[in-house]
């Protein structure tokens, strides 16, 4: 199979675990038969390995993404690097391209697109297979996935089958109902629409073709920010006449607020966090190394993170939006493709930082114009580079860089250091990225 996998969006719904460049679907939060924890993009790319240990997958995604991805996935996943947000249909044409001139797929093969993010067993990876034969066939040039509802949902699109085949050609589509019309939409055999599809790689790349002007991958890449912002749907599916729906009757749930992330919970609690007996229908999700007590409290969650705290009615969780898009703060955690950070202290001319580096990775070589920077290793070795000198560092050892001076450090194994940057004007942007001679 080749697989689009579509991620986007900041996640701010699931705030304070989520911030602005790491979006819902990078919290680990399910816990594996080995007792530790994956995140949603984990649980889908291990689930789609399982099924098929073949499968090409590439995900579609915002280059603020990329270091996550690979810190969790590794180098081997493809990914399709949107430079700015255009809506589906640019992100499924720049993806569908790459596989064409990248990962040299053919016209006539399948390709399947969805989102990273539901919460599904293995039945619907094996649909996903089912789907990727039909469009093979070519009987239609669009098959998508059609989820058998179980509820009359105002959130989702409808899909009218002409038949009630497993596969049968569609009828028509129906925009977001109220739940009165959605009933009705129902009686008629109507599936929700998921957002999952399958098509031959020619026919989108046709279609990107005469919508966009391009030579290929390259060219698109480079002008994709003058692309008109359009959704997939818009541009190619409410045109297309030859399309086929397949049923899906097995479990879909869109997992993207508070309230339905913890129906999917194996752990009340995880993290530092405890429930007296009086509780019920409450969790706890808790990245801080203090513990959280609940007492008598029932159907809320309650979540911790180096962004903030939110002690929220489940219900009312769906509505954290607005609330989260008033706060101004900068970035406190996030995952780098060599590791991680955490911001635990700010002043007014320092920045105190906890830096995990992988066994194996490095950071960038690089230097700052405005600021000096210190590291304390406190556990784990390693080797430091400053300005082209090279020794061997391990827990307890200090090292100094003064602005303009030339830095990185290399993880032999898991490396845990404090970074103190010190300066009076100590930004993201002040960075100089070198060449390492080797």
């Amino acid at each position: 199979m080749n697989i689009v996998l579509l991620s986007g969006g900041s996640g701010k719904r699931l705030w304070p675990l989520s911030n602005d460049i790491r979006s819902k679907q990078f919290i680990k939060i399910f816990r594996t038969e080995d007792g530790e924890y994956e995140s949603m993009v984990q649980r889908v790319y291990r689930q789609i390995k399982s099924i098929d240990a073949e499968a090409t997958v590439t995900i579609a995604t915002s280059k603020t993404q990329v270091s996550a991805i690979h810190n969790q996935l590794g180098e081997e996943v493809g990914i399709s690097v949107e430079p700015c947000r255009r809506d589906t249909f640019p992100a499924i044409a720049l993806a569908t391209a790459y596989l064409a001139d990248v990962q040299g797929v053919g016209p006539e093969e399948p390709v399947v697109v969805c989102p990273v993010d539901p919460y599904v067993e293995d039945d619907y990876f094996e649909a996903l297979k089912k789907l990727s034969d039909q469009a093979e066939k070519g009987e239609a040039n669009l098959v998508l996935m059609g989820i058998e509802p179980t509820y009359p949902s105002e959130k989702y699109g409808y899909i009218i089958p002409e038949t009630a085949d497993q596969t049968a050609f569609v009828s028509t589509f129906k925009e977001k109902p109220s739940a009165e019309t959605a009933k009705e939409y129902i009686a008629q055999g109507a599936l929700w629409n998921g957002g999952v599809f399958a098509y031959q790689l020619g026919y989108v790349l046709k279609k990107a073709h005469e919508l966009i002007e391009f030579t290929d991958y390259q060219d698109l890449f480079a002008k994709y920010d003058t692309l008109t912002k359009i959704s997939f749907d818009y541009a190619v599916v409410e045109k297309e006449e030859k399309i086929q729906v397949q049923r899906f009757p097995g479990q879909w749930k869109d997992i993207g607020t508070w309230n339905t992330l913890t129906e999917v919970m194996g752990d009340a609690v995880i993290g530092k966090g405890v429930l007296n007996e009086e509780c019920s229908g409450v969790q706890i999700v808790n990245e801080m190394d203090v513990p959280i007590l609940a007492m008598g409290l029932h159907d809320v969650v309650i979540s911790a993170s180096p962004e903030g705290i939110l002690v929220s009615d489940k219900e009312q969780s769906s509505y954290i939006k607005p609330y989260v898009d008033q706060f101004e703060q900068q970035i406190m955690f996030a995952e780098k493709s060599w590791g991680s950070f955490q911001v635990i202290d700010v002043e007014a001319e320092s920045l105190t930082i906890k830096v995990t580096l992988n066994a194996g990775h490095s950071m960038n070589y690089h230097s700052h114009r405005n600021r000096d920077e210190v590291w304390v290793v406190i556990s784990g070795t390693g080797r430091t580079i400053v300005d082209g000198m090279e020794q061997n560092v391990q827990a307890g050892d200090v090292i100094t860089m003064s602005a303009g001076c030339r830095h990185t450090i290399l993880a032999d194994t898991e490396l845990k250091l404090i970074e103190v940057q010190l300066g009076k004007d100590i930004s993201v942007e002040d960075k100089q990225k070198f060449e390492l001679e080797q």
